[in-house]
């Protein structure tokens, strides 16, 4: 057997709160191969697991499953038990497992969260050309002034008629790295990831921009199903490749010419149909050494190119240039005591005894940590994605401090 690597990370309710202490129990056809407990910080060591080879996922075929799939049992004080079953797993690759658990005082019930197959190895229902989206060639109408990131996006679990499914609020950086990681494989050329991760914050950024949902009188801005939009699936196994180049370029978005809005970037995974990405076939073009830009112009054309979006400014502070070990001023300052507000969430990180605007040997330890227990470089050093990372945080942590005390 091949060996892949599983993190968990364990909150209660939200990233604001860690859960230390929480059991945890990995399950392979109901027997238990491995039990352990997370962390200060509500996270796991790294467990290695058996999967199969990955030379399965480097060729379109429907005979093997492509990855090996565990079972996760958390238990908690105060809290639900949580079951996630079918964890994918990835020969060489660490795959990352949030799992958010409610209070008993909410749900007296035990929660069971089913992940879905990846969609190149699974059966879904194809995008549907004559749906109310069938305009969509057409020029949208332009709703927003510029093209952003927002904050959080709301999900819809189903069809958009369906008034049952539910909504979720999802941070957009979870949601894109979420959807990557249910639509394509981890084991990928980088430029392939690369080029399929742009194509889908494209699309997503198109949704927002038009307000495709919000001007057709629903409330939520994109669905979850692949017969309408992409596909989202809630507690979703997230890969480690796959998140890496999520935090590296989330901002990069694909369109036409002179036309504003996001590209609609339509892609299936095995298509020779004109304006639509190939999965596979982006595959192959990796492996031949195309760039990103050079595959997404192969399939949606030369005239397309690669512009950043605005972040909304929904955090406290805007990055401003990269912070590391030397450097001096209020950046830093800020820096140190934006870590010293999320170390009351997230204990693990050292404290920085006397901020003073000087990113010393105490930052650099104290931004390594913070990386570490969020899957980031852990290089001490601060350059846009840790920023950002730092920014959200402490927001939740903010939120959730001004929730309890008003």
């Amino acid at each position: 057997m091949k060996e892949g690597y599983l993190i968990i990370n364990v909150y209660s309710g939200s990233v604001a709160m860690p859960v230390s202490g929480a059991s945890v129990t990995i399950l392979k056809d109901g027997y238990e191969i491995i039990s352990t407990t997370t962390n200060e910080d509500g996270k796991t060591e790294i467990i290695t697991l058996d999967t199969v080879s990955k030379d399965l996922s480097d060729v379109e075929q429907y005979n093997t499953r492509p990855y090996e799939t565990y079972d996760v049992l958390v238990s908690a004080l105060g809290l639900t038990n949580t079951r996630i079953e079918d964890v994918q797993i990835f020969e060489g690759i660490t795959s990352i497992q949030d799992i958010y658990m409610t209070s008993i005082d909410e749900n007296q019930n035990d929660e069971t969260i089913d992940i879905t197959p990846n969609t190149l190895w699974g059966e879904y229902p194809p995008y549907f050309e004559n749906n109310s989206n069938s305009d969509e060639n057409k020029i949208a109408p332009i709703v927003l002034r510029s093209v952003v990131i927002p904050k959080n996006i709301i999900v819809h679990d189903g069809i958009p008629s369906d008034n049952n499914a539910t909504n979720y609020t999802v941070p957009f950086l979870d949601y894109i790295k979420n959807v990557a990681s249910s639509e394509i494989y981890p084991t990928w050329p980088y430029e392939t990831i690369k080029a399929n991760i742009i194509a889908i914050i494209s699309f997503t950024l198109n949704r927002i921009y038009t307000e495709w949902y919000a001007s057709r009188g629903y409330n939520f801005t994109i669905t979850s199903t692949t017969n309408y939009d992409q596909k989202y699936t809630r507690g979703g196994t997230i890969f480690e490749p796959i998140s890496d180049i999520v935090d590296e370029i989330f901002r990069e978005y694909i369109r036409y010419g002179i036309r504003l809005e996001p590209l609609l970037a339509h892609y299936k995974s095995n298509t020779n149909l004109d304006g639509y990405l190939s999965q596979w076939g982006s595959k192959d073009l990796g492996e031949k050494g195309y760039s990103a830009l050079e595959i997404l112009k192969y399939y949606y054309g030369n005239s397309v190119n690669i512009y950043e979006a605005e972040v909304v400014s929904s955090y406290p502070y805007s990055f401003s240039r990269k912070l590391k070990k030397g450097d001096c001023g209020v950046d830093v300052y800020m820096l140190q005591n934006s870590l010293n507000y999320i170390r009351g969430s997230y204990p693990g990180i050292p404290i920085i005894k006397n901020p003073s605007g000087r990113f010393d040997d105490e930052t650099v330890n104290a931004v390594k940590t913070f990386q570490d227990v969020f899957n980031l470089d852990d290089n001490g050093e601060v350059n846009y994605q840790t920023w950002y990372r730092i920014s959200y945080i402490l927001s939740a942590v903010s939120d959730l401090t001004k929730s309890v005390y008003n």
